[in-house]
């Protein structure tokens, strides 16, 4: 009988994963991975109530449970990361790096050396002999957050919601009677609830005020608390009220300037050739070709040529795609096979 460590989050979908691998005959044990635990001004962490809730449902379920203390490394590989990349003026995704650093690499290791044959998550994808393939369910497919793990990582995992819709799972955990089976999802940032970025960021570098200009007219149009909370394609968050809405198109780190327009249409919004670096593939690299791409995850898959240039990925998109901001990443795909990606430029 393989033994599998789940990952359990305290949500509807990692409750259902330890239930659906027990009843396939698993000998199972639920893992809460302690990652962040600390609270920010006026909103507290919600890491105690989640897991006093994996631990109910594994107590329902008549398995062992463990918790895993990853806090250290988590602040180091991911929280620093992000903070850094926002300093130097990219956009990050920690979703990403907690998969690659933290689920399928410390929580993958840490398992195995404690007896485990295999690991398993709540993610939505499904995987085949350490192939990466897109979910049933395209609306909550997980696959974009999941391009920086390796293959061989793969082949130790299992994902049983790959083959569920979100409707399906929630009825599933509540023919089963599972205490979180009718939990609100997560929302906000991976690791502190429901605290959005702008509340995050602010307890880690200073709130710098500096001017929002007119890309066009070089006019201020007013002013802002930080160059660093603003992201290409913003709309909200600019409060510059009155007429048509403006968009961010550029800004200056050094100058501590955001630059926005009301012109959708301006150049600086849409790309179709974008340089990945940090390029990762699941398994072995692909030709050169023509290939879907997810430029952020819920984006539609679009067609884009892709040619290989040194260590990075060269990209033509077929048609532009808008607010293609530095730092995040683009992920490939053959059919429903998840390739890999990097990270854009």
């Amino acid at each position: 009988m393989s033994k599998v460590y789940v990952g359990m989050s305290g949500g509807v979908d990692s409750s259902l994963t330890a239930a659906l691998l027990l009843e396939q005959g698993y000998d199972v044990t639920g893992v809460y991975m302690k990652n962040w635990t600390q609270d920010l001004p006026g909103m507290k962490c919600p890491w105690a109530d989640d897991l006093a809730d994996a631990k109910r449902v594994a107590v329902q379920l008549g398995i062992d449970f463990k918790v895993f203390d990853f806090e250290a490394e988590y602040k180091h590989k991911v929280v620093d990361y992000m903070i850094d990349e926002y300093k130097a003026g990219r956009t990050p995704n920690p979703d990403i790096m907690c998969n690659q650093e933290v689920k399928f690499k410390l929580f993958l290791e840490t398992a195995l050396e404690d007896g485990a044959d295999m690991i398993a998550t709540g993610h939505y994808a499904r995987v085949e002999g350490g192939v990466l393939k897109q979910a049933v369910d395209s609306n909550k497919d997980q696959t974009y957050f999941l391009y920086r793990v390796s293959g061989d990582a793969l082949s130790k995992t299992l994902f049983p919601l790959g083959e569920f819709t979100k409707p399906q799972v929630r009825e599933m955990a509540k023919e089963r009677g599972l205490y979180t089976a009718a939990k609100k999802d997560s929302q906000g940032i991976c690791f502190v609830g429901k605290v959005g970025i702008r509340e995050f960021l602010s307890q880690y570098v200073e709130q710098t005020p500096g001017e929002i200009i007119d890309k066009v007219t070089g006019n201020v149009l007013g002013h802002h608390d930080g160059a660093i909370f603003y992201t290409l394609g913003q709309r909200h968050g600019l409060e510059l009220g009155g007429g048509l809405p403006y968009y961010v198109v550029g800004k200056s780190m050094d100058k501590n300037e955001v630059y926005v327009t009301t012109d959708l249409n301006d150049g600086s919004l849409w790309r179709e050739d974008v340089t990945l670096a940090s390029v990762h593939f699941i398994n072995q690299a692909p030709e050169a070709g023509e290939y879907d791409i997810r430029v952020r995850h819920r984006a539609p898959l679009v067609k884009a040529q892709v040619s290989f240039e040194g260590d990075d990925i060269k990209l033509h998109i077929n048609n532009a795609e808008r607010a293609v901001a530095a730092g995040q990443s683009v992920v490939m795909y053959s059919g429903d096979i998840c390739l890999g990606g990097g990270i854009i430029v």
